[in-house]
């Protein structure tokens, strides 16, 4: 008998907190990361058919790592071994090798080893496993909140594969909020409670896509909340805010509020005044908005309102955006700052948005016009017979790779869409492009 089943087997696991007790034990029981555990991927696969290798999980806190791990301990006929690496030595290593290796020599049977937080392990630490892992004594599952491929043995990825887990989505959070409150046999439901549709929402929100946090809140709000007259326990928003500790703020994700401030954070960036910008950003963080909604928003003004005026500035808000995806939060505040406050302060320029704005109208007024014979394709069998291609100047065999040629329909000659503006970088486009064009008369 296992860990695991001994405590399931005792009063231990009715004592456990909510999000221990609520922890699935099968793969069917786990919500959300479909991406990895989805019925057609190879993860779900391999834990069915019992064949797993190494492999780590990589996410933030709450995400599933160690729930993942327990329903492989509940579901494989391997010897199941788990230790933590913030505590466990050399010694304790050794012996899950020995056991391992006496599994394996006199019954077959392989052993799997859960190492929780392997990022602390040290090199020597992690370069101790390797043997055993390539040699197959040791089936490894690492969790980690941190990178692997900056905080774990290259040897040990190469030999492991890695799985992603992503923080869980507001839907998930909420199932997961309405087991814990109506499950008898797991959750509370023996007391009676009811969740409001608000509160349920507020705690889904606030939670981060951090299961743990969200049932914790759960858990004190039914602890704590006096009866009601009706003998039930009611969880209201009232109640979410204490047990998560954050204050409700008016901001209707589909009302008007929500506009209003999406509204102000993104002409505060375009006033260029990073300071109401960043305050703009705090307000909806506070609230819960989607740190990859507002991430988006900033990628759009990088391009729209700063454009050519300062092209870092959309690299910027990309780097970000993919950023705090792996962070997620609360450290994705601080990149999202980095990114507000950057494209705020950045010199502005409309010009690229309005350059396809024109040229949208442009090709809705005139349609499919012909194309100059010169820039049509000229590499497929039969193009010179048509003229395709013909009178072509490759650009780059002039002065300063430029030389005047017709590139729009002849009928939109002279046309100019694109018109830097007198920006930051766009001052240089601009003296380029008049330098260029000069010589070339």
């Amino acid at each position: 008998m296992d860990l695991f089943e001994y405590m399931r087997s005792t009063n231990m696991e009715k004592e456990s907190p909510l999000a221990a007790r609520l922890r699935p034990r099968t793969l069917e029981e786990v919500v959300g990361q479909e991406h990895i555990i989805g019925r057609d991927k190879l993860l779900y696969r391999a834990i069915k058919a019992d064949k797993l290798s190494s492999i780590l999980f990589y996410g933030p806190p709450g995400t599933g790592k160690t729930t993942l791990a327990k329903v492989i301990a509940n579901t494989t006929s391997a010897e199941f071994t788990q230790i933590n690496a913030t505590v466990a030595g050399k010694k304790d290593m050794e012996e899950v090798v020995a056991k391992a290796k006496d599994a394996q020599g006199m019954y077959g049977k392989k052993t799997i080893l859960f190492i929780d937080e392997i990022h602390r392990f040290n090199k020597g630490q992690q370069d101790y496993l390797l043997p055993f892992v390539e040699d197959g004594t040791i089936i490894l599952i690492g969790a980690t909140t941190e990178n692997p491929y900056f905080e774990v043995n290259s040897a040990l990825i190469s030999r492991s594969i890695v799985f992603e887990l992503k923080p869980l989505s507001r839907e998930d959070i909420k199932t997961l909020i309405h087991r814990a409150v109506y499950d008898s046999d797991r959750g509370m439901g023996a007391y009676e409670a009811e969740i409001d549709e608000e509160a349920m929402e507020f705690l889904a929100e606030l939670s981060g896509g951090d299961a743990r946090h969200a049932l914790n809140a759960v858990e004190l709000g039914v602890m704590t909340t006096e009866r009601s007259p009706d003998g039930k326990i009611h969880l209201t928003v009232e109640v979410a805010q204490e047990c998560i500790q954050k204050r409700v703020i008016r901001y209707d994700k589909t009302g008007d509020n929500h506009y209003d401030t999406i509204s102000a954070f993104i002409k505060s960036m375009r006033g260029s005044d990073p300071d109401a910008a960043v305050y703009y950003l705090a307000r909806m963080l506070y609230a819960g908005e989607s740190v990859t909604f507002i991430a988006r928003r900033i990628m759009i003004c990088a391009s729209e309102d700063v454009g050519n005026a300062d092209p870092q500035a959309l690299q910027v808000a990309v780097a970000a955006a993919q950023a705090v995806e792996r962070v997620g939060m609360p450290e994705a505040q601080i990149i999202l700052a980095q990114a507000v406050s950057y494209v705020a302060s950045a010199p502005k320029s409309n010009a690229a948005v309005n350059a396809i704005g024109e040229a949208a109208e442009a090709v809705q007024e005139t349609g499919n016009l012909p194309i100059p014979v010169h820039l049509q394709d000229a590499h497929y069998k039969g193009a010179a017979k048509l003229g395709h291609g013909t009178g072509y100047k490759y650009a780059h065999d002039y002065p300063n790779h430029y030389v005047k040629q017709q590139y729009l329909p002849y009928e939109l000659n002279g046309r100019e869409f694109y018109r830097p503006s007198g920006n930051g970088y766009e001052v240089k486009i601009k003296e380029h492009m008049a330098r260029i064009k000069k010589e070339a008369e």
